[in-house]
């Protein structure tokens, strides 16, 4: 039996994205499959029978315990209510002289209904989303074992792509490895050896993939295929209602990459920064990871469009996710999971993007001695990432260099 201690603990936590609470005297209300199928289209989580909404532990009747359990059981095995059927435990617990049951909901891999209808959690709630477009995409969008970058345009051939910046991927490949195998390619072959160009398993249609009109597409051939794709700049520092410049950039993710960059670098400050006797910029160091970030990671089968909006004092950025959790992430324990692997290896041949894992390291590395806060990377179904950045009309231009063990330093440089 499962330690007093551990459950009060669990208790006193509160009501979450993974852990519900319901009340049960003698049989299981209905919802309770609601939240079942909620956690198994979701995270999974722990549903605590006999506990208010409020944490209060009122307990079970004892005497309806076993056919409580029983029923939960039969219920979930029947594809009439939750299909597919689920499986899920339940353990009897006692909690002073009350009885109360723990039921654990594991994550499952398929796409789950209560009755004909569509559960999807968040937060501390269960919603049902069967007459919601946008989030039924992105359910079966998280289940799928496919990538969406990978889905396949055959009425898109090379002549839709802009000649242009094809040119400019291949010279940047080069100027980054001397001998990249890109140099010798047709661009036909650049695209297939990229996978940007595949052919469809169920109808062998051939054509570029979603991942290639993006990287690489005309502004008219990339609104064709997605016509809601777009990435949003904004300045918000005096009118707080509006904003104070923008720009709506709705071309190739190449091109939107410099032109975040471009606007990141007309209004944020960069501060003279040393590292060890050489000179860097940790402005476009941070912000060349959360560009790549914004573009490379998001879920663009959904229509909500990323944004990197500048404040006073900070940087906020936002974009569409598949998420694998929810919460802060922790630099330390975190495993970097591409959600569009093949954009964001064309990103990293060109020089774009650092390796998996090693940007994240440079953006908390530098943000701190950037901004005076460490960066903070938020997962959800909206990916969002925060920075900190200098006071514009009181930091000084001069900030302290890092340590080789990524702590502030103990001297600050002269100012120029």
């Amino acid at each position: 039996m499962a330690n007093q201690t551990d459950i009060l603990a669990l208790i006193a936590q509160g009501e979450s994205i993974t852990l519900e609470f319901k009340t049960c005297e003698k049989k299981l209300n209905k919802d309770v499959y609601d939240t079942v199928c909620a956690f198994l289209n979701r995270h999974g989580g722990i549903i605590l029978l006999g506990v208010t909404d409020d944490g209060e532990v009122q307990g079970i009747n004892s005497q309806y315990i076993s056919q409580i359990r029983k029923d939960f059981v039969t219920t979930i095995n029947n594809g009439q209510k939750i299909y597919p059927p689920a499986y899920a435990t339940i353990q009897e617990l006692q909690l002073g002289d009350k009885h109360i049951l723990r039921i654990d909901v594991q994550e499952s891999p398929d796409v789950h209904r209560r009755d004909n209808f569509f559960f999807d959690r968040n937060e501390d709630g269960d919603l049902n989303i069967t007459k919601q477009n946008f989030q039924m995409a992105n359910l079966f969008a998280r289940k799928s074992k496919e990538h969406t970058e990978d889905e396949v345009f055959p009425h898109v051939q090379l002549s839709d792509l802009d000649a242009e910046t094809l040119k400019e991927c291949r010279q940047r490949a080069v100027n980054q490895r001397q001998n990249h195998p890109w140099s010798q390619m047709s661009d036909l072959e650049l695209l297939k050896s990229a996978k940007l160009y595949q052919t469809n398993p169920s109808t062998q249609e051939e054509g570029v993939t979603l991942a290639g009109i993006l990287l690489l597409g005309t502004e008219d051939t990339i609104l064709s295929a997605l016509s809601h794709h777009r990435t949003d700049l904004l300045v918000r520092r005096v009118n707080l209602d509006r904003y104070d410049d923008r720009d709506f950039v709705t071309v190739n993710l190449v091109q939107s990459f410099d032109r975040v960059m471009d606007f990141v670098q007309k209004h944020l400050s960069d501060p003279f920064y040393l590292e060890g006797t050489q000179r860097i910029s940790i402005r476009d160091a941070i912000f060349r990871e959360v560009a790549s970030n914004i573009l490379i990671h998001r879920e663009y089968t959904n229509p909500f469009p990323a944004k990197l909006i500048i404040e006073q004092g900070v940087v906020r950025t936002e974009n569409a996710n598949i998420s694998r959790g929810t919460g802060k992430l922790d630099p330390n324990h975190f495993t970097p999971m591409p959600k569009n692997p093949n954009i964001a290896k064309f990103f990293r041949e060109i020089g774009l993007a650092d390796e998996l894992g090693s940007g994240m390291r440079n953006l908390m590395k530098y943000g701190q001695a950037y901004g005076g806060g460490i960066p903070q990377l938020l997962e959800g179904d909206v990916f969002r990432i925060v920075v900190q950045t200098p006071n514009i009309e009181h930091s000084p231009q001069v900030i302290p260099q890092v340590t080789p063990q990524d702590t502030v330093p103990f001297w600050m440089l002269m100012f120029f």
